[in-house]
């Protein structure tokens, strides 16, 4: 008997949702908030991917499993980019070929062709990333290797894209994006202090 109520039931809802105009809210908040999701989301991936190589503090089992926080946010993060993409041409801000190919959207063609190119990049990166294992052999894992590292551009190209795309970001956007900003230099700082320590260029 549960079987035919539950689409019944779901249909009630969306029907009240759309009524109540609990949707053009949700729109509304889309349009501005799912950059930011996706771009804190992808700082996060970032910050996780870093700590996952190191090997001063952190064990083997927690190695893996800040890989697996590192892919999760990574999917969660692609998902948030989908849906900022969709939001934008649904609304009107850009019609699906400009966001499909740099540098053609005729308001704003650099700032948006940027968030294009980091688009690919992050989708790239995270192909790669699941298929790993097909990279083997040291000139192959140079190449995944140097592809991977291609993600801290797209990030950066993300976030003068999410800062100067559209309108003037709001107080907790910003303190968003400083923060990501922050945490990834330092992370990257202490990464890199490491790497020279090991190779014994630090004391």
């Amino acid at each position: 008997m549960l079987r035919p109520a539950l689409p019944a039931a779901l249909l009630l809802f969306i029907a009240v949702t759309l009524h109540s105009g609990a949707m053009d809210t949700l729109m509304r908040f889309l349009d501005f908030g799912a950059g930011v999701l996706a771009l804190v989301s992808l700082s996060v991936t970032v910050l996780w991917g870093l700590a996952a190589t190191d090997r001063m503090v952190l064990h083997s089992g927690h190695r893996l499993l800040a890989q697996a926080v590192h892919r999760g946010t990574g999917v969660a993060g692609l998902g948030f980019l989908g849906l900022h993409i969709w939001v934008k041409i649904a609304e009107g801000h850009t019609n699906s070929a400009s966001a499909a190919v740099p540098f053609t959207d005729g308001a704003r063609p650099a700032l948006i062709g940027l968030g294009t190119l980091a688009a690919y990049v992050f989708l790239a990166v995270a192909v790669t990333g699941a298929v790993r294992g097909a990279f083997t052999g040291i000139a192959a894992s140079r190449w995944w290797r140097a592809l991977h590292m291609s993600a801290y551009l797209a990030w950066a190209l993300a976030l003068v894209h999410g800062l100067k795309s559209g309108r003037a970001a709001a107080g907790w956007a910003l303190a968003g994006y400083a923060i990501c900003l922050a945490a990834v230099a330092v992370r990257l700082a202490l990464r890199l202090r490491d790497s020279r320590r090991n190779s014994g260029e630090l004391p």
